[in-house]
C-alpha cells in the first residue's frame, strides 16, 4: 500500500522489535526492521524532527539526534516514527543512510543496498565517536561480532 502523497511522516516499511544485537552484556533493546523487501536506493522512511530547547544537552540520551553539523552540537532533536530505533554499526556496513534537511526540520532514510524483509535496519551514527551516551556502544560496535 502506498502512503498518502501529502504525508510528512511515513514509516510503513518499518517495524520495531528486540534488536539482533541484544545480548547478556547489553541487555534487551529495540531495533528497527524492514517490514517488506526494500531495494537499494528506495526511500525507507521519512519524518520530521522536533528541535529541543536551546541549552539541552543531547550527549546524555541516545534517542536524541544531532541536528547540526557543527561541533560541539548546538542543536538537538527528536525524530518521528521508527528512526530513533535504527541501531548503529561499523562504518561501511550500514544498510541505510539518513539525509537530513536542517532548514526544513525533516529527514529521509534510504536503503544503501537491497534489504530483505525482517532484516535489521542499521545506520552509521555520525556522533558515535564523541557523544558520552555512546561510549559503551562505541566499544561494542568496534569489537568483532
Amino acid at each position: 500500500m502506498a502512503s498518502h502523497p501529502d504525508t510528512i511522516i511515513d514509516c510503513s516499511k518499518v517495524y520495531v522489535k528486540k534488536s539482533t544485537f541484544s545480548n547478556e552484556e547489553t541487555g534487551d533493546f529495540a531495533g528497527a526492521f524492514a517490514a517488506v523487501p526494500i531495494k537499494e536506493g528506495d526511500l525507507i522512511e521519512k519524518g520530521v524532527m522536533r528541535r529541543l530547547p536551546e541549552g539541552f544537552d543531547g550527549n546524555t540520551c541516545e534517542y536524541i539526534f544531532t541536528w547540526s553539523t557543527e561541533r560541539p552540537c548546538p542543536t538537538w532533536g527528536m525524530g518521528s516514527g521508527c528512526a530513533p530505533f535504527y541501531n548503529t554499526c561499523k562504518e561501511g556496513t550500514a544498510n541505510t543512510k539518513m539525509v537530513r534537511y536542517f532548514d526544513e526540520d525533516r529527514f529521509e532514510i534510504f536503503a544503501t543496498r537491497d534489504i530483505a524483509a525482517d532484516e535489521e535496519l542499521l545506520h552509521t551514527y555520525i556522533s558515535l565517536q564523541w557523544r558520552k551516551c555512546f561510549s559503551d556502544l562505541n566499544k561494542i560496535v568496534h569489537e568483532e561480532k
